[in-house]
Parts: structure tokens; C-alpha cells; sequence
């Protein structure tokens, strides 16, 4: 084969890898990232976490067409067969050593910045308007709504727990929302920042719900604070899971979090206070405003 039949075979062959490339790219840009893409969240915090990872992850795009793009037009550029001779000496270049130091620093700095305001939101626990003391346990969930007399437990939901149990002849895919429903679900208002305060009474938990962006251990003994505040026209239903492994039965202690509006908020609240005072399951009240003092203790 001749020279200039080689570099016609060469041209035509990096023109199909180039065609083929933008359309697996074209395809990608259209194709639904809901699978494999970190979620946006509901919340204040999540939409905020969520564009940091987007604007890092088009920089990285970016650095990697950069630095593929030099290289491959390098590859072909001085291939050998076009003539080009491999360089066999070292030459210095102050110059391009203080490029290729400065533009990788100026990059790390324009990350940074977002990323540690993005920190310092994240830790800013003032103008709370709701603490929520949440507690692990093997293999549940305590919540107990701090100067709010109410308290009660988590767990799975029963039509769950009588099909996972072997031999129970129950199809799964009978059970709606199977292992990931439960019998109290966690209930809080939209549009209000509420502050929870995890810890456990046994082993390591941790207290996850995705479209909340957040999650956070359960230790036994500490105290660990998140914050959270669904946008307001978020109400309804979101779903989590124990993200520790706890034991045997790690796999069943889901969290359910029901969003709903304020005013819907304080008619299930004062229901509850009633339901939980007829039963006298209540703390006193004393103990109800100690809480938040032994809680700040444990810090």
C-alpha cells in the first residue's frame, strides 16, 4: 500500500471514529440521566449540592476534552508516518511549567470556593423552626418533636414484614411500596427549616432519604445535626433507608418522611398531641423542654 493511500485509509478512518463519537454523544445528551445522575432533591440544601456536582462535573468535561484533545491531535499531528522524529533531548521551559502549575491551581480555587460555602450552609443550624430528635434502634426509628409532646416509633410496615418472612407463601409484588413502607411515618411541614438531631440507642445507624440530599450517622452516645427545608411546593412523600449496616435485620428499618403544608402540618400535630395525651404516652412537660438542654449536652 502506497504512502498516500495509507494517510487516505488514516483520514477516512478518523472521520468514521468522529462521526461515530458525536453521535454517541449526541444520543447521551439526550438520553434520561434519572438512572445513573445524582438526584436533584427537594430541598434547599440538595438543589444547592446538586448544582455544585453539576458545575464540577462540566469542568471535568471540560479539563478531559482539553487534555484528550491535545494528545489525540498530537498522536496524528506527528505521527511518524507524516516524518516526525521523537525528540531526544530534555528541554526546559520555565515558561510552560508556571502555565501547566498556575491553570491547574486557578481551576482547584474556583472549586473550592462554592465547595466550602456550599460546607458552610450545610453546618448553619440558625432560625430553626423545628427540632426533631431521631433515634436508631435495632431495627427501628424513633422521632420524638422536641416542646411538642409528641413521640413515637417507626417500623416496618406489617404487610411487608409477613412477606418477607420464609416461607410465607406472600407474593412481594402484592405488597404496595414492599419493604419500604411503614406503619408511623415521619411527618413535617414544607417551607420550614427543621433541624434533626440523630443519635442510637444500640449500634452505628444512619438516617438517609435521598431526595433530601442528606445523610448522616446515628451514633450511640453522640449527637449529629442536619437541617433540612423542603421547598414549599414539594408536599408528599419521600422515601429512605437505615444506611449503616446494623445488624441482622439492617435491610428492614425503611424511613418514610411525609411533607405537607403548614396548616395541614398543625392539624396532624394537634391530632397527634391528642392521641398520644389520651394514651398517656407523653413525656411531661418538664421533660419535653429538658430534652433540647440534655441534647446540647451530648455535644
Amino acid at each position: 500500500m502506497s504512502f498516500h493511500m495509507k494517510n487516505a485509509f488514516v483520514r477516512r478512518g478518523l472521520s468514521g471514529a468522529t462521526a461515530a463519537l458525536f453521535a454517541i454523544l449526541s444520543s447521551v445528551a439526550h438520553a434520561d440521566w434519572g438512572g445513573l445522575n445524582m438526584r436533584e432533591g427537594v430541598t434547599i440544601l440538595s438543589k444547592e449540592i446538586y448544582g455544585l456536582h453539576m458545575t464540577i462535573f462540566y469542568w471535568c468535561i471540560g479539563i478531559g476534552v482539553v487534555v484528550f484533545g491535545v494528545m489525540i491531535y498530537s498522536l496524528i499531528k506527528f505521527r511518524k508516518s507524516q516524518g516526525a522524529q521523537a525528540d531526544t533531548t530534555l528541554v526546559h521551559s520555565t515558561k510552560v511549567e508556571i502555565i501547566w502549575t498556575v491553570i491547574p491551581i486557578a481551576i482547584l480555587v474556583a472549586m473550592a470556593i462554592p465547595t466550602a460555602r456550599g460546607l458552610i450552609k450545610i453546618e448553619d443550624m440558625g432560625n430553626v423552626a423545628l427540632n426533631i430528635k431521631v433515634t436508631g434502634y435495632q431495627w427501628k426509628w424513633q422521632y420524638e418533636y422536641l416542646g411538642q409532646n409528641v413521640s413515637f416509633f417507626s417500623t416496618l410496615k406489617r404487610d411487608s414484614d409477613a412477606a418477607r418472612q420464609l416461607g410465607s407463601g406472600i407474593d412481594p409484588a402484592t405488597v404496595p411500596n414492599y419493604l419500604l413502607d411503614v406503619d408511623n411515618p415521619l411527618v413535617v411541614p414544607s417551607g420550614t427549616k427543621i433541624r434533626f438531631l440523630l443519635t442510637a440507642q444500640d449500634v452505628i445507624h444512619a438516617w438517609w432519604v435521598p431526595s433530601f440530599g442528606m445523610k448522616k450517622d446515628a451514633i450511640p452516645g453522640y449527637v449529629n445535626e442536619i437541617w433540612v427545608q423542603v421547598d414549599a411546593d414539594k408536599v408528599g412523600t419521600y422515601r429512605g433507608q437505615c444506611a449503616e449496616l446494623c445488624g441482622r435485620d439492617h435491610g428492614f428499618m425503611p424511613i418514610v418522611v411525609e411533607v405537607k403544608s403548614p396548616a395541614d402540618y398543625d392539624v396532624w400535630l394537634r391530632a397527634k398531641q391528642a392521641e398520644q395525651k389520651v394514651a398517656g404516652t407523653v413525656a411531661s412537660p418538664t421533660d419535653a423542654a429538658a430534652a433540647p438542654v440534655a441534647v446540647a449536652a451530648a455535644h
